[in-house]
C-alpha cells in the first residue's frame, strides 16, 4: 500500500477513537470507585445491594461503555475495503 493511502488515515482515526474510548471508561471507572470509596465502609450508600461506588464504577459503567461503543460504531466508524481498489480522494 502506497504511503499516502487514504484508509491509513480513517484507520489512525478510529485507533484514536478507540484509544479514546478506554482513556473514557478508565476516568469512569477511577472517578467514582475512588470518590465513592474513599469514605469508611461504614458510611456507604448502597444501590441494589452493591456499594454505591461499585455500582457506579462497574455496573453502570459497563452499561454506559456498551452504549457508547454501539453509538461510535453505528454512527462513527467506516467500512473500508481491504483491497487495492479503493477510493482515492479522501
Amino acid at each position: 500500500m502506497p504511503k499516502g493511502d487514504w484508509r491509513f488515515r480513517i484507520a489512525h482515526r478510529e485507533a484514536l477513537i478507540g484509544v479514546a474510548l478506554a482513556a473514557f471508561n478508565i476516568i469512569w471507572w477511577y472517578g467514582f470507585a475512588y470518590t465513592l470509596g474513599s469514605k469508611p465502609p461504614e458510611e456507604y450508600t448502597y444501590i441494589l445491594g452493591f456499594p454505591a461506588w461499585f455500582f457506579w464504577s462497574c455496573i453502570a459503567g459497563l452499561f454506559v461503555m456498551i452504549a457508547l461503543v454501539f453509538l461510535v460504531v453505528k454512527f462513527v466508524l467506516k467500512d473500508m475495503p481491504f483491497d487495492e481498489e479503493g477510493r482515492d480522494d479522501l
